[in-house]
């Protein structure tokens, strides 16, 4: 039960969105930005990384939601989300997404905790400085949007084949508010 008059038949952030329509607008188009604009890393290492840094803070719908819309965008599927949600440093990853996941992760923690050696393991393995940038507003932008949902106490789904689901649309459509 959410700690808010939310409607509970809608899960996790769109709940929220419908709840304060002055504030969706832009989470929605930051996301839409973070995860579909322009960019060198390709849509689904976006996910990864955001669905990563949602298992690391324990955001079940996040975590879910965007480790189905990373799954149906790499090569490897749910068994690579799973993989990566259990130990990025054995999943079979380029090590260039290995380095910036390892930044994510630090980000995670709290910003200074990205250090020279994270950024030296992320150049080594080929990370642009764009690149590099991305993924730490990536993974601070799911810092909030986890907070966010679960601050809340927002509907989570139980059944798998939701987050199916709403990967389906979101892959298709995008993020931005329609």
């Amino acid at each position: 039960m959410a700690h808010i008059d939310l409607d509970d038949g809608i899960p996790g952030l769109p709940s929220l969105l419908r709840f304060r329509p002055e504030t969706a607008g832009p989470l929605s188009l930051l996301a839409e930005t973070l995860l579909r604009g322009p960019g060198p890393l390709a849509r689904g290492e976006r996910e990864l990384i955001g669905a990563y840094v949602s298992e690391l803070n324990g955001c079940r719908y996040c975590a879910s939601t965007h480790g189905a819309c990373a799954a149906v965008q790499l090569s490897g599927g749910t068994n690579l989300v799973e993989q990566v949600h259990a130990d990025p440093s054995t999943a079979p990853v380029p090590e260039r997404l290995r380095a910036l996941l390892a930044i994510a992760a630090a980000v995670r923690r709290g910003g200074r905790e990205v250090d020279d050696a994270h950024i030296a393991a992320a150049r080594a393995a080929g990370a642009t400085d764009v690149e590099i940038h991305d993924t730490v507003l990536i993974a601070a932008a799911f810092c909030m949007y986890n907070r966010y949902v679960d601050g809340l106490a927002t509907a989570v789904p139980a059944d798998p084949a939701a987050y199916a689901r709403i990967a389906e649309r979101l892959v298709a459509e995008g993020y931005a508010p329609r």
